[in-house]
């Protein structure tokens, strides 16, 4: 598998897309094809002697992204998930579709550049999933009068100017009295003004199940709790696919493939060892910890954002879907759990922090969901143990078998980060060139012509299916709710259409519970899991499924399990 380096071929340099505006592309949305069918194919290719041109390993955003816009070339295209899609990273997110006002502020103009195009072109494809948002940064005392909201604006000035046409909302200055108004929850002491910006908001495992279905309806095979177990090569030291095993049957997967990408996040380094037992890190890993907490601490339609906390990191507080999401924070770490918990210093700190700007501060015991992401930040060459400061730029590299890794980037730029693994796919001969652009204005399943009356703040229910909620409605338990917002319906859909095979994938991903409120979605695993017996049949063990959710959400819950 090693030691030979693949050839290049002429004329496959990067393939820049046309210029001019591209018409929408917009499609009905088809049912899905059952899990079942997708893995039907694959056998067949398998038996038929048949490769893919490509198959993705991971089921995130970067993956999910890559294998979209490769379907949508016309590549034939596969992607495996080990675990659910968005299990990881991608569902752990800030739920902020931004340029990165923190990146501005440390020079990182072409992040904050492209990252601002790719916001609006993910507003547009998925309207249902992602809206904007305002933002408000309040300034307090004589220095906030001064100097502070000054500079704020000054910078956010430029964040606009950044934008251009991409842009969704002017920076101005506010006063005292219509920031009480338009942002009620703030610390009044000391209030003198403060400084309102635009970006967005976003459900996250939501749109990545939409890249699924959006994928799979352009011809991809996309398979989720499907795990990559090894690397296939030729004679001659080229890769030509993975092995993979289903984990709900345990059959054993051949799938031959011209190209294949890494794209599994944090843990990319494991699969790039697959290939190469000697290679070493790409990824220095880095937690981010969210608590969530009742509206009435911030009963804004606005976010809240400190743009630097008591050692220098940001801090927002974000009303999403019905509840107040309090974070982050940026703590390295060695391991690699699938489950990261936060650590107590973590939690610590965010309540400290959002005790200096919320009139009602929350405490540990008003925590209803505290869950920790790792973020997979590009290590740098020479050492450094502050993952602040570390890019949040992607990195594509290549391997001499030809195994092509994408780590780094964010939510907001995945379309962009897709096409630039592509544009590495052609240069290195790995598959043939095409032209990009494909993806900017292509809408995913669900998209609505306009956005729905109800923002992303609103509690959730069925204006996050898009133009699927009629569907959703027809089917049977659709006035009996589970939890608020979620019905038997809503449980059905996401078995039949959405790929659900177990309880955690509906009350994590396919609704939001477990992050919203964990105690409650543990105490509805039952009946979630009774309604998915009814849909999955005698092979579904709807006890054991249960089980399993009810341990893991006692693991989002404050009372002795941080840490």
């Amino acid at each position: 598998m090693h030691g030979h380096r693949p050839p290049t071929r002429a004329g496959s340099a990067t393939t820049r897309p046309a210029r001019g505006p591209l018409p929408r592309l917009t499609m009905p949305d088809p049912p899905s094809p059952s899990r079942e069918s997708l893995l039907d194919r694959l056998a067949a290719a398998a038996a038929g002697g048949k490769a893919f041109d490509l198959v993705v390993i991971g089921g995130g955003a970067t993956g999910l992204g890559v294998a979209l816009d490769a379907a949508a070339r016309g590549f034939s295209t596969a992607v495996l998930e080990a675990d659910d899609f968005a299990k990881g990273t991608s569902s752990r997110a800030t739920k902020l579709v931004h340029g990165g006002v923190r990146y501005l502020a440390q020079g990182r103009i072409g992040l904050v550049r492209e990252a601002l195009r790719e916001r609006r072109l993910l507003l547009a494809n998925a309207p249902h999933l992602a809206r904007p948002l305002p933002f408000v940064l309040p300034a307090y005392g004589w220095r906030g009068r001064l100097w502070d909201r000054w500079i704020q604006a000054a910078g956010l000035g430029l964040y606009d100017l950044l934008a251009g046409d991409a842009g969704i909302g002017r920076t101005r200055l506010v006063g005292r009295r219509e920031l009480l108004a338009t942002a009620p929850g703030l610390r009044e002491r000391g209030l003198v003004g403060g400084v309102r910006y635009w970006d967005g908001q976003f459900d996250d495992a939501r749109l990545a199940v939409a890249l699924a279905r959006t994928a799979i309806a352009r011809g991809a095979v996309a398979i989720n709790h499907c795990r990559v177990v090894g690397l296939r090569a030729g004679g001659d030291g080229r890769l030509r696919g993975v092995e993979a095993e289903d984990r709900q049957t345990g059959q054993r997967l051949v799938v031959a493939a011209r190209c294949v990408v890494n794209a599994t996040g944090v843990w990319v380094d494991g699969v790039r060892r697959l290939d190469d037992p000697a290679a070493g890190d790409l990824v220095a890993p880095s937690q981010g910890v969210h608590l969530v907490v009742e509206r009435r601490f911030f009963p804004a339609e606005e976010a809240l954002l400190v743009p630097r906390t008591g050692d220098g990191r940001v801090l927002f507080v974000v009303p999403w879907e019905g509840k107040a999401l309090i974070g982050t924070s940026d703590t390295p770490r060695r391991d690699l759990p699938l489950e990261p918990r936060p650590f107590p210093e973590e939690v610590d700190f965010i309540l400290a922090e959002a005790a200096r700007y919320l009139a009602t501060p929350p405490s540990r015991s008003d925590v209803l969901s505290a869950w920790a992401g790792l973020r997979p930040l590009v290590k740098p060459a020479r050492g450094g143990g502050d993952t602040s400061r570390i890019s949040r730029e992607h990195a594509i590299v290549v391997s001499r078998s030809g195994l092509v890794t994408v780590t780094g980037g964010k939510w907001t730029t995945y379309r962009s980060m897709a096409e630039d693994v592509l544009a590495k796919c052609f240069a290195q001969g790995l598959l043939p060139a095409r032209p990009a652009g494909v993806t900017r204005r292509l809408r995913l399943v669900g998209a609505p012509e306009a956005a729905p009356a109800l923002p992303l703040s609103a509690p959730p229910g069925l204006q996050l299916y898009g133009t699927e909620a009629d569907d959703v409605a027809a089917l049977p338990g659709a006035a009996r709710e589970i939890l608020p917002g979620l019905t038997e319906a809503m449980v059905r859909f996401a078995v039949r259409r959405e790929y659900a095979l177990t309880v955690e994938d509906v009350l994590a991903r396919r609704s939001r519970w477990l992050f919203l409120d964990a105690r409650r979605a543990a105490a509805a695993a039952g009946a979630v899991a009774a309604v998915m017996a009814e849909e999955l049949g005698a092979t579904f063990d709807a006890a054991g499924s249960a089980a399993a959710f009810e341990r893991l959400a006692a693991g989002y819950l404050l009372d002795g399990s941080d840490g």
